[in-house]
């Protein structure tokens, strides 16, 4: 399914496409945030997509969670894993061994289902292309929910096998949308299940690579937004320095994990707002 022609008027004629990168979680957290902010301040904005990889292993926390499980603590502190807020919402995630995109989409229909069920498409395209099916979730969606990948919503995508191989959150913005999805391709087996108590998601029939799932979805989304051209587009010297200033609005700090407290609870009016501390 392409987007209408109505909504492609809005656009500039051309998105922006920037080289895959390696980070750590506030960094990436931040500069999708800046990305969603570039879009709403413009008078015709364009798509913006980017794929990222996490240096270490992170537990990002969707932005409507508020309680911190004991044991998530103790790993903390035992530098098994770093913690990492969330703009977008959704249930916590474990990166590390997989890959992250980003997409920013200005002017997205207004029913949070709509744009869910066309991002799906394009997803569902690019899949496809390595061979691999998958489709909707069918559970009800579940607030506040620990691991995003217990179960999978019609935000979700699943294989034939019924795992959960993408799942995909959003943050919306004056009108704008950041649509977060995580696919995890080599998760760590044992932080996973310390982390969740279950084993982490295994694909069948094969593995596909970070890369061959990186170009199918590249080229998929041209199906998407026909007409538009995709301009690579590394992050600027002016994004880096932005990014750095407000990485620490999506930092969990040690002042805030402690596993004296069994049910801590993490202060999330800052990302909440969408707008950068300071």
């Amino acid at each position: 399914m392409s987007i209408p022609a109505s909504c492609r008027s809005e656009f500039e004629t051309s998105g922006r496409l920037i080289p895959t990168l390696d980070g750590e979680g506030p960094e990436h957290m931040a500069f999708d945030s800046l990305l969603l902010e570039h879009c709403y301040r413009k008078e015709k904005p364009g798509p913006v997509l980017r794929f990222y990889r996490w240096d270490g292993h992170w537990l990002s926390l969707g932005r409507h969670q508020t309680q911190l499980a004991s044991h998530w603590q103790e790993l903390v502190e035992s530098n098994h894993m770093k913690l990492v807020r969330r703009p977008s919402g959704g249930g916590a995630v474990l990166h590390g061994g997989g890959l992250t995109y980003a997409l920013i989409w200005p002017h997205p229909p207004r029913r949070r289902r709509e744009a869910y069920r066309r991002l799906n498409t394009w997803l569902y395209s690019g899949f496809q292309r390595l061979g691999l099916e998958l489709n909707p979730g069918v559970a009800p969606a579940l607030a506040g929910s620990q691991n995003c990948f217990a179960s999978a919503t019609s935000a979700d995508l699943v294989d034939p096998f019924g795992q959960k191989r993408i799942g995909n959150a959003q943050f919306w913005q004056r009108g704008h949308l950041l649509q977060h999805g995580e696919i995890p391709l080599a998760p760590p087996n044992q932080l996973w299940q310390e982390v969740f108590g279950t084993a982490p998601p295994c694909w069948r029939p094969f593995q596909p690579s970070a890369a061959s799932v990186e170009a199918a979805l590249i080229d998929a989304i041209k199906e998407l937004w026909p007409g538009l051209s995709w301009n690579v587009n590394p992050i600027t010297g002016r994004e880096h320095q932005l990014v750095r200033d407000r990485a620490d609005v999506y930092r969990v700090n040690d002042s805030e994990v402690s596993s004296n407290s069994p049910d801590a609870r993490i202060e999330v009016t800052a990302w909440r707002s969408g707008r950068p501390k300071g």
